[in-house]
């Protein structure tokens, strides 16, 4: 079983920028896709990004899209979140996960598609 455990959350104006990163126990981490999911207080989870075993496909949200950057370092058996441009609807619990396939498939979105969860960092965007 992976462990995931994020960092980086805060409490940022809007329009600023925070790097969030997830790091990953095992040694199957390059092995799978790695998603970003948020939930915001009283909301059902959403799916925010995607990214392939390898780092050559990536998904992203509509929402989020142009704005968020999803990265992974295989060597560090770490997944990161790049985003800029933060808007106080981006506020949220931040999760990162870890899916059952290598590659970002059409129902990727679905948090059915993940079998491992972190406990999130929670990120605050002020207005």
């Amino acid at each position: 079983q992976v462990q995931l455990v994020e960092s980086g959350g805060g409490l940022v104006q809007a329009g600023g920028s925070l790097r969030l990163s997830c790091a990953a126990s095992g040694r199957t981490f390059s092995t799978y896709a790695m998603g970003w999911f948020r939930q915001a207080l009283g909301k059902e989870r959403e799916f925010v990004a995607v990214i392939s075993s390898g780092g050559g496909s990536r998904t992203y949200a509509d929402s989020v899209k142009g704005r968020f950057t999803i990265s992974r370092d295989n060597a560090k058996n770490t997944l990161y979140l790049q985003m800029n441009s933060l808007k106080p609807e981006d506020t949220a619990l931040y999760i990162c996960a870890k899916a059952q396939t290598s590659y970002v498939r059409s129902t990727i979105s679905s948090a059915r598609e993940y079998d491992s969860w972190g406990q999130g960092t929670q990120v605050t965007i002020s207005s």
